[in-house]
């Protein structure tokens, strides 16, 4: 899924600033070891957490536990932000990604979302995949598999010049 606009947002660039390519920031989404989830409680509080993202075909995909903040949020509200980022001030592209969560069932999918995680760990993290979910590594704990369709993002080019670009679906 590609953005219909990519457009450079003077109200936070500097004068010689221009827009990011979707192209760089989702590099950056990808390349990212390490991405904060944020959902909404049900009582409205926003929830941060860290996850590790993969990206396919435009979008972003993690995955939790049924017993966990995160799917009990994304249950009550599908509404999310993905961040990626670094604490840098001066260098760097940090990308937000606002968009709706949706659990996977396509094992078709699953299957290759598998194959995309053990490759970004070097087979270190398995996940398996049985009827149309993930099956347990623990005993007790289901995990899901979540999709995350964008229906806007930010990339905040960071340094000389900084930039904010808008991206819209």
């Amino acid at each position: 899924m590609r953005p219909t606009t990519e457009q450079l947002d003077r109200r936070y660039s500097e004068e010689k600033s221009q827009a990011v390519p979707w192209a760089a920031a989702e590099t950056r989404l990808t390349a990212a070891q390490i991405a904060w989830i944020v959902t909404v409680r049900p009582d409205g509080r926003p929830h941060a957490t860290p996850m590790v993202p993969v990206v396919h075909n435009g979008k972003v995909y993690f995955h939790t536990g049924s017993t966990e903040m995160k799917y009990a949020n994304l249950k009550a509200n599908p509404h999310v932000l993905v961040l990626a980022g670094d604490t840098a001030w001066d260098s760097g592209l940090d990308v937000a990604v606002a968009g709706t969560a949706a659990p996977v069932t396509d094992d078709a999918l699953l299957h290759r979302l598998a194959e995309l995680y053990r490759e970004r760990w070097d087979g270190r993290w398995q996940l398996n995949v049985r009827d149309g979910g993930l099956a347990a590594q623990v005993p007790g704990a289901s995990p899901v598999m979540f999709e995350v369709t964008p229906d806007r993002a930010y990339g905040h080019d960071k340094g000389d010049p900084f930039g904010q670009t808008n991206y819209r679906y």
